[in-house]
């Protein structure tokens, strides 16, 4: 690839764009302007300049925008009953030969909790994709790939950062590993998942500015393109097949963009890459249940409408908001200002654009109509707030028909909105975040194990498509995890209980695949055998919207499977 090519795929003075490019006819136009960069056979990313993406905007499909995402957080492997096949001499699963991927903020590679009793790290690779001055994946030509052997001679150097300079900021992903991976500190009461699996790391790099400001993303705040998470999983798998080993991969992130039906073009990619055998992907349902940033509402055709109200935080001057109707309705809406400034309702169209720039308020919103979205085949209505005037916003949705049709609003996710907004109705389902929303990866919950309550800001399901989401609860409350200081601290939220999962996997393959008792699991099956061994409350009806099918428990997987394991 030219270097021209190589500065339009980094830099923030080109916008991506997510293609089907081969089924996508329209792009051909835009590539003297631009790069095609092909990830596999179905999709490529499409950089253009910023004037262009402008420029062709209005025809843009809404699932050709990168969606965003952000960090999905704010007890015990007893829960879970992990100790039991750890420590029993039947199993002593403990992880060994097989491989979990973190795709999040990278990893304290000299943490102790992944350096194994020879000195020698975890870690196969790092790929930062932050920084590009080394060798990227193949076709990727973006980011540095650092070794196992470049990691270990880091380690037996005085100055690590000098030969592997990558390094975790955040904190995010080092405490994700550490659950899943990291070794005993019985001092300190902690214990990794599975401690004897490797890892393999990909430091996602942050949005481009370009698109943070498309979506009126606040500064600071940690942000990932949906093209960049693609790619960290295409390399993932990729490197776990290149060895013959299995593969747990797991990140912690999500985006409450889209019809929340698990049809974005990285929901398609888990998917694909979780029907692989020996390969599994697990993911985080989120942490929208409780911060009033869904809506849904019915329109009865006899009144004709259904009025919402959105409260504005005076911190939230610019973010978006996405309206997904159900079909077969169309959608319109009307504006009233929290001022009192009237928009009269703006009638639907095949594709509708209207800049809307208010008299007595300096508010501008921008509005795009799609009757039927690619992905989806719903109609969304994506308001786009400037300038927003704090208060109450009204919203009258007028619906076409004479059946009683159903809508969605969401608010952008957690910190890429403050809580000062939110909806005066709020409605606590259909909460679950992509990638949750996928169809064939696990979408984890979190419970309390100390009280075995649901985590009150766990996202709840179905997905738009009663698709049942989440599928299983593990422990994330109050959870010792490693901080970047390299001390311990407790933690909350669906992150956590994503990479316990992820552990617990790790050990279910590594007594099918590595011991050979049920080689060639994918997604599926273990997600079986998962919700096989989950324990239930007499007293609730499963699967449901809070727990899924209930609550992990791993060494009942494996009494579910006593005819086979033969003990």
């Amino acid at each position: 690839m030219i270097r021209a090519d190589r500065e339009r795929i980094i830099g923030d003075e080109y916008f991506d764009l997510i293609i089907e490019y081969r089924s996508n006819p329209r792009i051909i136009g835009l590539f003297e302007e631009g790069t095609l960069h092909i990830l596999n056979d179905v999709f490529a990313f499409l950089h253009v300049p910023i004037p262009l993406f402008y420029e062709i905007y209005p025809s843009i499909r809404y699932a050709e925008l990168p969606v965003l995402y952000g960090l999905t957080d704010e007890a015990s492997l007893d829960a879970s009953r992990v100790f039991e096949v750890r420590d029993s001499p039947v199993f002593n699963l403990t992880g060994e030969g097989v491989i979990i991927g973190i795709i999040d903020t990278g990893i304290d590679y000299t943490n102790p909790l992944f350096i194994k009793s020879d000195g020698s790290t975890k870690i196969l690779s790092i790929w930062d994709q932050s920084i590009h001055t080394g060798p990227s994946p193949t076709n990727a030509d973006f980011g540095t790939i650092y070794t196992r052997e470049q990691i270990n001679q880091a380690l037996s150097s005085d100055n690590p950062l000098e030969i592997v300079p990558s390094i975790d900021e955040n904190g995010h992903g080092t405490m994700m590993a550490g659950i899943a991976v990291g070794n005993d500190v019985e001092e300190e009461n902690f214990y990794g998942v599975a401690p004897d699996a490797d890892l393999i790391v990909v430091k996602l790099r942050q949005a481009k500015q370009s698109v943070r400001d498309f979506f009126f993303i606040p500064e600071g705040v940690p942000c990932f393109q949906e093209n960049h998470v693609m790619w960290a999983s295409q390399y993932c798998v990729n490197v776990a097949r290149s060895l013959n080993r299995p593969l747990v991969l797991c990140m912690g992130l999500g985006s409450s963009q889209g019809a929340h039906t698990g049809r974005s073009p990285l929901n398609l990619l888990l998917n694909r890459l979780g029907d692989l055998p020996n390969t599994v992907v697990v993911v985080p349902v989120g942490n929208e249940g409780n911060l009033g940033r869904h809506y849904y509402g019915i329109i009865n055709p006899d009144i004709g409408s259904n009025t919402v109200e959105l409260n504005v935080g005076e911190s939230d001057s610019s973010f978006t908001m996405e309206l997904w109707g159900n079909p077969p309705g169309i959608y319109s809406i009307d504006i009233l200002s929290p001022s009192g400034e009237y928009i009269p309702r703006i009638p639907a169209g095949i594709v509708v654009n209207r800049v809307i720039s208010f008299v007595f308020e300096s508010t501008i919103i921008y509005i795009n109509y799609q009757t039927i979205e690619a992905q989806s085949g719903n109609q969304l209505i994506f308001f786009r707030f400037e300038n927003a005037t704090s208060g109450i916003w009204r919203f009258n949705v007028f619906g076409q028909g004479d059946l009683s049709m159903g809508f969605h609003i969401w608010l952008p996710m957690g910190e890429f909105i403050s809580r000062e907004t939110y909806f005066i109705q709020p409605n606590i389902f259909t909460t679950v975040l992509s990638p949750g929303t996928s169809e064939v990866p696990i979408s984890v919950t979190t419970y309390n194990p100390v009280n075995n309550n649901l985590y009150v800001g766990s996202s709840r399901g179905f997905t738009k498509d009663n698709v049942i989401k989440p599928e299983i609860a593990a422990p994330g409350v109050n959870y010792l995890a490693p901080t970047l200081e390299q001390s311990f601290a407790p933690f909350s939220g669906t992150s956590i209980s994503a990479a316990h999962t992820a552990g617990v996997v790790a050990l279910i393959l590594e007594w099918g695949t590595v011991r050979g008792n049920d080689p060639g699991m994918d997604t599926g099956e273990i997600k079986k055998h998962l919700i096989r061994g989950a324990r239930r409350r007499p007293n609730l009806t499963y699967p449901n919207r809070d727990w899924g099918f209930g609550i992990l428990d791993v060494l009942n997987v494996f009494q579910n499977m006593r005819a086979d394991v033969g003990f």
